[in-house]
């Protein structure tokens, strides 16, 4: 690996000669895989039962896996039984040490790791806002919280500037994991290096410094903020919290910490956890919204009444079009002007009055939920998860959770000893 000569210099003056050979080695191994178990989903042990797996040591969850690790044909991803990500990069979420019925904000969620971490983390209670600034990214936040079975949370596509303001001093908790230069990804990231330049490096903290600023604009006063970047030089890390803390006299430094590939099982991450004193406090800008009037949702309720959803304090929302939502506890005042791209499960939608469900509903409520579930065999499995239909008993009909060893893994329609397949194209796989 060719490390750019300029960084070299100053990561030896950062770390020191012995640390600087500590780091020079440790760039010389290859990556090391991680993954996190979803706990929303499935406990560790289960998820541990029949497989050896090294515990990360950055959170409990957290698992190094073999570089063959399967993914993208593996039932139990798609299940979202577990989240592959960088082990130091499930460190920031967990400082943060967020509760259930708690309001927090993922201020930069894409792809989705730290916001699965954090939802798994409030047990699905309170409301979680992830937000994405780039439409497509924010189309992968999604995807990822629907497999990961997250249904407290609001995604949003918005600036943090247009956001921040529109929810003052509503958050007991932010996270703000920041765009950066990517030093900690040069190990498994060979254009990370080819970007690499110190102007960019001072770009990045410039865009940091802001996105800190109105992020602190959310927080409620007792209220935490972690500010976290994969990257190790101190213009993105140091010096925008010091930047930070100058001009916000209202917020301490509780905790600041870096990870680096020779110190830990990562490839490197920095995090900061800010803490907001008191402050004039703000009123809340969450409401429990009432639900649709029943007559004109009588299609989904009717589906409701045949299986076993735990709706809790959750609201049910149909939209004009017939789209049908299972909001979570508390959302946003609807009179926010905010860009909403889904707020908690999408359930399905009513057409030609009838109810029919969504992948989103089925990835987000455990099998014995609905009034119908099968296990498939790991041929059939295999058949399904590719989009084809499987066989199955002739005295199953209707809407049925499809599974793997009791995870629901899709759902589809059982019609005369046939299954038809309902998993959306977009998550099909190959077979070979």
């Amino acid at each position: 690996m060719h490390l750019p000569e300029q960084y070299l210099k100053r990561m030896e003056f950062q770390l020191g000669p012995g640390r600087f050979q500590g780091y020079l080695l440790a760039m010389q191994e290859r990556p090391r895989k991680s993954l996190r178990v979803n706990t929303l989903k499935i406990s560790v042990e289960s998820f541990l039962r029949g497989r050896d797996l090294r515990p990360n040591g950055i959170v409990p969850e957290g698992f190094l896996v073999p570089d063959d690790y399967p993914v993208g044909n593996n039932p139990y991803h798609a299940a979202g039984l577990f989240y592959m990500q960088e082990a130091s990069a499930q460190y920031p979420a967990s400082l943060l040490n967020v509760a259930p019925g708690e309001t927090v904000l993922d201020l930069c969620a894409a792809p989705g790791g730290k916001s699965g971490q954090l939802a798994a983390a409030m047990q699905n209670r309170g409301v979680l806002i992830a937000n994405e600034i780039s439409t497509k990214r924010a189309a992968v936040l999604d995807s990822s919280l629907e497999r990961l079975g997250v249904r407290n949370a609001v995604i949003t596509n918005m600036r943090p500037d247009r956001l921040c303001p529109l929810l003052p001093k509503q958050f007991d908790a932010v996270l703000v994991d920041a765009p950066c230069s990517g030093e900690g990804m040069f190990r498994k990231d060979p254009q990370a290096v080819a970007d690499w330049s110190e102007e960019h490096v001072l770009s990045c903290s410039e865009r940091q410094s802001a996105i800190l600023n109105s992020a602190a604009e959310a927080v409620k006063p007792g209220g935490r903020l972690v500010y976290s970047t994969c990257t190790f030089s101190e213009a993105e890390n140091e010096d925008v919290v010091r930047g930070f803390l100058s001009g916000h006299a209202d917020f301490r430094l509780a905790d600041m910490k870096h990870l680096y590939p020779f110190d830990s099982t990562g490839e490197g991450q920095f995090a900061a956890l800010l803490i907001r004193g008191d402050s004039p406090s703000a009123p809340s800008l969450f409401r429990s919204v009432p639900g649709s009037d029943r007559r004109t949702a009588a299609p989904f309720y009717e589906f409701l009444s045949e299986n076993r959803l735990p709706l809790g304090w959750s609201s049910i929302r149909i939209l004009p079009d017939g789209r049908v939502y299972i909001l979570p506890e508390t959302v946003p005042d609807p009179q926010i002007p905010m860009h909403v791209i889904r707020s908690g499960v999408f359930a399905g939608e009513i057409k030609n009055g009838r109810f029919l469900p969504s992948h989103c509903l089925y990835m987000s409520y455990a099998p014995s939920c609905f009034s119908a579930a099968v296990d498939l065999n790991e041929a059939d499995r295999i058949r399904f998860l590719s989009g084809e239909t499987v066989p199955c008993s002739a005295s199953l009909k209707g809407f049925t959770a499809v599974c793997c060893d009791g995870y629901t893994i899709g759902f589809g329609k059982a019609v005369g000893g046939v299954m038809k397949n309902h998993l959306p194209k977009g998550l099909r796989i190959r077979k070979y």
